[in-house]
């Protein structure tokens, strides 16, 4: 029987030691996102302050989790020349850092010798993954939880191969 899969706020303050997450599309629909998407489409602006009312829900979980010296990172493997959401996702990642996420970019060419999972992931203490699935068009799918080992280490050693190869987001830029 499936596992039912657990709000964000309580996976990750579930975390003990980690929590890693690993982006690969050059794209997302999320419907939470599409306001603020738009806005910057049209403006180029981008809401980048940590407590507003968009983002303190996600900043007051990171600063929660890593305030218990949980090490939270992102990587995000990016098609070259970027797409105008990952442009976005760019803008805006100094909200992330600023919550205390450590965050890196991948262009794709250099990612292609490694190993990756079909989804992007959430993986907790290298143990428990949430798999995040998405539509064609890239709006949120339901996502699954998994413990299964062989799927943990995977996601554990993509994400490592990944993160070495990544260029931190402060000296990654856009092309």
């Amino acid at each position: 029987m499936p596992r039912s899969v657990p709000s964000f706020a309580d996976l990750l303050d579930g975390a003990r030691r980690s929590a890693v997450h690993l982006e690969m599309r050059d794209s997302y629909g999320v419907s939470s996102e599409a306001d603020d998407f738009a806005r910057w489409q049209a403006t180029g602006q981008v809401d980048t302050d940590p407590d507003s009312p968009y983002w303190a829900p996600w900043t007051d979980l990171i600063r929660r989790i890593t305030a218990r010296g949980v090490i939270v990172r992102r990587a995000r493997i990016v098609s070259e020349p970027v797409s105008d959401y990952i442009r976005y996702e760019h803008a805006g990642t100094g909200v992330n850092l600023a919550a205390g996420e450590s965050v890196r970019w991948l262009p794709r060419r250099r990612a292609s010798d490694i190993a990756l999972p079909g989804n992007d992931f959430w993986l907790i203490d290298n143990r428990l993954i949430r798999w995040n699935h998405f539509t064609g068009d890239g709006a949120g799918a339901p996502g699954e939880i998994s413990e299964d080992p062989a799927a943990a280490r995977l996601c554990a050693q993509a994400f490592e191969a990944v993160w070495e190869r990544a260029t931190p987001h402060h000296e990654y830029k856009i092309q």
